[in-house]
């Protein structure tokens, strides 16, 4: 690999492409999964929220590890003392173990299980001890650091009403989803509005008549032109984003053979960009607060488009998530995991296997050739859904792709007392 030493991992199978429940030990990647069920499994944190936490759960993992190893790159939060010898598996656990009973203290009983469950693999000796409080360093630095960042804020948002303004949406009429996300400190941006884009068309433009248009054909549960695999990929996608991507993520670490501390830095530079890339994208969504397919197509007679033709009982495959339109978050997301990856394996050309959970489906499992042919399957199927016009997919996408660029250029660096001259 161009910009990341490869140590393969004993008794698994690496190929390029496996399956995404493939289990390999680590205690990166086991604690990966045990985060996300804690998070979102349990603990109910929709995307961005869950993001955030995540992040703050690898970087102290990250923190420990990256210490350990000498620091060949730059720290996050901190660079914890290292008495020697010490134990990165020890480390890891136990940094992403204080982390997530700070977040998600109801869960103590069941994190300090697994935890015992990690430290009882390693020898009781001085290296398992001197890593443990390495890890306890770790976690402290990230918590002292995100505390007050407004990840737990309460914000009151009184939605708009009119032409081209997001209002709840059928069938539940849910309120606005994490409103607060705007107003978190991102953990690699500058502000949450670094990247902030354009507005979405106007509502008397071509373009918008073009989007309204086609996903009005594309996107209704009922009569519409997709094809039944367009429809099968919709679906697909409808699964939980965060608990999807991570499985992935694990998968892809696994087929590459990646080692713990090969595992620390990825999986910290994926979480801190998809993070920063929901927090960018939440910011915008409510800053412009545009209106999503299902209320737009019923009130199509009300835009002052003549193109643009409504139908009062139109509504979504998918179940619309109950937030602004624009831009579309899994574009976001998605594109900020894919960039990320790019960067890590230096190249788009990146067998990819991605899992489902959602019943029903003729394919549970999809393999991609390359990062991108994955990101545009993402795209296209917000929009077979009816969940998202083509323009705002595209614009989360960019977006995305910005934020990954900017972490990755500014942030996980090789440290310069290792003079590692690696490609920025």
């Amino acid at each position: 690999m161009s910009r990341m030493a490869v140590t393969v991992i004993a008794l698994c199978l690496i190929t390029m492409m496996i399956p995404v429940y493939t289990v390999c030990a680590d205690e990166v990647l086991d604690w990966n999964a045990h985060a996300a069920r804690a998070i979102v499994a349990v603990g109910g944190q929709v995307p961005p929220r869950a993001l955030i936490r995540l992040a703050m759960v690898h970087l102290a993992i990250y923190d420990a590890v990256n210490a350990i190893e000498g620091a060949p790159f730059e720290g996050y939060a901190s660079v914890p003392s290292v008495d020697r010898p010490a134990s990165e598996e020890a480390a890891a656990a136990t940094a992403a173990h204080d982390v997530l009973v700070a977040l998600f203290p109801a869960q103590a009983t069941d994190l300090d299980a697994k935890y015992a469950t990690s430290l009882a693999a390693l020898h009781e000796d001085d290296a398992k001890a001197n890593g443990i409080v390495v890890g306890h360093q770790a976690a402290s630095a990230i918590l002292i650091k995100r505390a007050g960042d407004g990840r737990d804020a309460t914000m009151n948002y009184t939605p708009g009403s009119g032409p081209g303004v997001w209002v709840p949406t059928p069938p539940a009429f849910l309120a606005a989803l994490a409103p607060e996300t705007p107003f978190v400190q991102p953990f690699a941006l500058n502000s949450a509005s670094q990247f902030r884009l354009g507005p979405p068309f106007s509502l008397s433009s071509e373009d918008w008549a073009r989007d309204y248009n086609e996903i009005k054909a594309l996107g209704p549960a009922i009569g519409s032109i997709r094809t039944p695999e367009q429809t099968d990929i919709a679906r697909f996608w409808s699964d939980n984003p965060p608990l999807q991507w991570n499985r992935a993520w694990r998968a892809l670490s696994v087929a590459k053979g990646l080692g713990l501390a090969d595992n620390a830095r990825y999986f910290a530079m994926l979480a801190t960009a998809s993070a920063d890339a929901l927090i960018a994208c939440w910011d915008a969504k409510y800053f412009y607060n545009f209106w999503r397919p299902v209320t737009a197509i019923r009130a199509g007679d009300t835009d002052g488009n003549p193109e643009t033709a409504p139908d009062p009982a139109w509504i979504g495959l998918v179940t619309t998530p109950n937030h602004p339109e624009y831009p579309a978050a899994h574009g976001c997301f998605s594109a900020a995991s894919t960039e990320t990856l790019n960067y890590l394996f230096g190249s788009d050309e990146v067998g990819l296997s991605m899992d489902s959970n959602v019943a029903g489906l003729v394919n549970s499992i999809r393999t991609y050739n390359r990062l991108s042919d994955a990101l545009q399957e993402v795209l296209d199927a917000r929009i077979y859904g009816g969940m998202h016009y083509r323009n705002s997919t595209r614009i989360g996408a960019n977006l995305g792709k910005q934020v990954s660029r900017f972490t990755t250029r500014h942030f996980f660096r090789p440290a310069k007392h290792h003079g590692d001259k690696e490609n920025e």
